[in-house]
C-alpha cells in the first residue's frame, strides 16, 4: 500500500511538470508570433526583394553635410504706387456723350478718353466774350476821362469810377479764361460764331485702363469716375516679413518670386526700403521692393510668393528627389538597422545567382524641409536615427508609391 503511494505521488509530479513545459513553449511561441506581426504591420516600414530594389531603380546613399545658400520664403502683394494711379474725373458737370477707351486699353498721357456735353459750356464763353466787348468799352472810357479831366473839363470822381470798371472787367475776363482753359479749350479761338459745346476728357498719365465707370449718356460730375488708369511700369512689391527675419534683409538685396496663383513664370524685383512700423496686429513688417525686368502679366493687387537669398550655411541636406511628401508631412526612407549588413548583396547578387535574395526593409523618417538649393535640400530629422545610416536617394516616390498601394494593413 505504502508502494502504491508512493507511485501515484510520482505519477502526479511528472503529469504536472510537462503540463508547466508545454504552456511555456506554447508562450514563448506566441510571444515571437506577436513581434512577427507587429514587424509585418508597422505603417512606416515595408520591405522590398532585390529584385524589386533593381527593377524600380532605387539608389542608396547618406545625409551629407552641403553648402547651401539660405534663403527666406515670405507672402506678399504687388502694388502701384499712388502717383502713377489716376481716377479720371470731369470737373464740369454734363452727359457722356462718347467714351473713347476700354478696359485694357494702352493709352498715353493726354489722349482723349470721352466727350461730354452740357449748354452751360456755351454760358461761360458767351460770358467771356461779353466781357471782352466791355473791356474794350472801358478802355475807351477810362482814356476819355483822363484826357476830360487833364483840361479841367470832367470829374475826378468819373475817372476814379471808369479805371475801376474796367479793373472789375479784367479781372472777369482772367476767371472766364482759367475757366475755359480748364475745359480743354483755348480762349484764343474762340469767336462769336464758334462755341464749343462738347467738352473733351483726357487722361493725366500714360498707362493701362483698368476700369471704365459710366456709359454713354450717364450724367456725371466732379465727384464721378469716369476710368482709372495704371502705369504698371512702376509696380512695386510689398513684402511682409517677421520681425525676427527683418535683420537679415537690406536695401537693394535681390528677390525672386513666383504669383501665388501661377507660379509657373519667376521675375525679379529689389528691395528699396525697409518699413519701420509694424502692419496691424501681425507683428509684421513691410519691406518695399521695385520689381525689374519684364512685367507681362503682373497686374495692381495680385499676390505673390517671394524667396529672398540670404547667406550661405553648412547644413545636412539630402537630394531633393529623396524627400516624398504624404499627407503633408515630409519623409525620407532609410534603411533599418537590422539590414544594413544586406546592402552588399544587393550590389554582388549579379556574381551569385544562388545567393539567397533576402531584400532590404525601409523606415519612413518625418523631416522638415530647409532651403533648397543645387539640387539638394536641407533637411531637420524629426526622428532619431543611427549614424551613418543609408538612406534612398533615388526612387523614394515609387517607394511611397509602394507603401500607400499594399493595402490598409500595411500603411
Amino acid at each position: 500500500m505504502k508502494k502504491l503511494l508512493i507511485a501515484h505521488l510520482i505519477f502526479f509530479s511528472l503529469l504536472s511538470f510537462f503540463s508547466c513545459g508545454n504552456k511555456d513553449s506554447s508562450s514563448v511561441s506566441t510571444t515571437e508570433e506577436a513581434k512577427h506581426d507587429e514587424t509585418l504591420e508597422n505603417p512606416n516600414t515595408s520591405s522590398l526583394t532585390n529584385e524589386q530594389i533593381k527593377s524600380i531603380g532605387i539608389e542608396l546613399g547618406s545625409i551629407e553635410e552641403k553648402q547651401l545658400t539660405a534663403s527666406l520664403k515670405t507672402n506678399g502683394i504687388l502694388k502701384v504706387p499712388n502717383q502713377n494711379k489716376a481716377s479720371v474725373n470731369s470737373i464740369y458737370n454734363g452727359v457722356i456723350k462718347s467714351l473713347l477707351i476700354q478696359p485694357g486699353n494702352t493709352i498715353r498721357k493726354g489722349q482723349a478718353i470721352a466727350t461730354i456735353s452740357n449748354p452751360e459750356f456755351i454760358k461761360v464763353q458767351n460770358d467771356y466774350l461779353g466781357v471782352n466787348a466791355k473791356i474794350s468799352l472801358a478802355e475807351l472810357e477810362v482814356k476819355r476821362q483822363r484826357e476830360l479831366n487833364e483840361g479841367n473839363a470832367g470829374a475826378l470822381k468819373n475817372l476814379q469810377y471808369a479805371e475801376t470798371e474796367l479793373k472789375t472787367l479784367r479781372t472777369a475776363k482772367a476767371a472766364y479764361e482759367q475757366q475755359i482753359r480748364l475745359m480743354g479749350i483755348n480762349p484764343a479761338n474762340l469767336s462769336n460764331g464758334k462755341l464749343i459745346s462738347v467738352l473733351t476728357i483726357t487722361s493725366p498719365i500714360s498707362g493701362v485702363v483698368s476700369d471704365v465707370k459710366v456709359e454713354i449718356g450717364s450724367y456725371v460730375d466732379v465727384s464721378t469716375v469716369i476710368a482709372v488708369i495704371v502705369d504698371n511700369s512702376q509696380l512695386h512689391l510689398d513684402l511682409f516679413v517677421f520681425e525676427k527675419d527683418l535683420s537679415k534683409l537690406k536695401n537693394n538685396q535681390l528677390i525672386h518670386f513666383t504669383l501665388t496663383n501661377n507660379p509657373g513664370k519667376e521675375y525679379d524685383a529689389e528691395i528699396f526700403s525697409l518699413g519701420s512700423s509694424f502692419e496691424g496686429e501681425s507683428k509684421a513688417v513691410i519691406v518695399h521692393a521695385k520689381v525689374q525686368g519684364d512685367k507681362t502679366g503682373l497686374i495692381d493687387g495680385m499676390n505673390i510668393t517671394a524667396v529672398i537669398s540670404l547667406e550661405k550655411a553648412t547644413v545636412p541636406a539630402v537630394p531633393s528627389g529623396a524627400i516624398i511628401t504624404f499627407q503633408g508631412q515630409d519623409f525620407i526612407f532609410i534603411v533599418t538597422e537590422d539590414h544594413q549588413q544586406n546592402i552588399d548583396s544587393i550590389k554582388h547578387d549579379a556574381e551569385d545567382s544562388q545567393q539567397e535574395d533576402k531584400g532590404l526593409t525601409f523606415e519612413k523618417i518625418p523631416v522638415a524641409k530647409g532651403t533648397t538649393d543645387v539640387g539638394y535640400t536641407e533637411i531637420t530629422l524629426l526622428k532619431e536615427i543611427p549614424k551613418d545610416v543609408q538612406i534612398v536617394v533615388k526612387g523614394a516616390f515609387y517607394k511611397k508609391k509602394k507603401m500607400t498601394n499594399s493595402g490598409d494593413h500595411e500603411h
